[in-house]
């Protein structure tokens, strides 16, 4: 039985992964490499630094633990200058109208995001209220694939991970739910999300019917 529902923020709630695209491509052109849309797909749901070491990897190059924290800080600060100017209006359709529903079923709403601008970016969408426990980046030590997140924010909830289900559009996110003995709707690619209990091609293509089904 399902009692708290785990969201993940970039290509779930809301899309900012061309934000964190654009502001990546812009440091790796200054690196003197490419990021192909493609090399782009490993980023997802990764944190900063693991990042740039995959960047890093792309270009052949090394670079020392203060200077790559240099540059992930410079390329957050593009990526928030981007966000700051978000509306309410770029959340997903039908979204908003599925998270308020399940909390006219009583089931608790978590919020489990890599980025550490995840609750500024709900503070611009206007939706922190929808949800009960927010985790982002800085409260944790490892990123996607590692369950951290996940049992951070069922702990928040108060709920057993084996009652919970997360959403999650990259697969290094729904290996984590996995981990995390969790259930998982994937959204998005049967292909890259195979190891997900069920998917969706949208967040609100979600049924809450479904959830007896999980």
């Amino acid at each position: 039985m399902i009692k708290a529902c785990i969201f993940d923020l970039d290509g779930v709630i809301v899309d900012t992964a061309h934000y964190h695209y654009m502001a990546w491509k812009r440091l790796a052109g200054e690196l003197g490499i490419n990021l192909t849309p493609e090399d782009n797909e490993r980023l997802k749901g990764v944190s900063r630094i693991d990042s740039l070491k995959i960047i890093l990897e792309l270009g052949n190059k090394k670079l020392p633990p203060n200077k790559m924290e240099e540059l992930a800080d410079r390329k957050n600060g593009w990526f928030v200058e981007y966000v700051e100017a978000m509306k309410p209006n770029e959340i997903f359709p039908g979204v908003k109208k599925l998270i308020s529903e399940m909390r006219q079923r009583s089931l608790k709403v978590g919020l489990a995001s890599s980025s550490k601008n995840a609750k500024r970016v709900v503070e611009l969408l206007g939706i922190a209220a929808l949800f009960d426990a927010m985790v982002d980046g800085s409260m944790i030590t490892h990123s996607k694939p590692d369950p951290e997140i996940f049992l951070l924010a069922a702990k928040r909830l108060d709920v057993e991970p084996k009652f919970c289900l997360v959403f999650e559009d990259a697969e290094a996110g729904v290996e984590a739910a996995v981990r995390a003995g969790m259930k998982c709707v994937g959204v998005g690619s049967p292909a890259q999300l195979k190891k997900a209990n069920i998917i969706v091609s949208k967040t609100a293509d979600f049924d809450l019917g479904s959830l007896t089904k999980v």
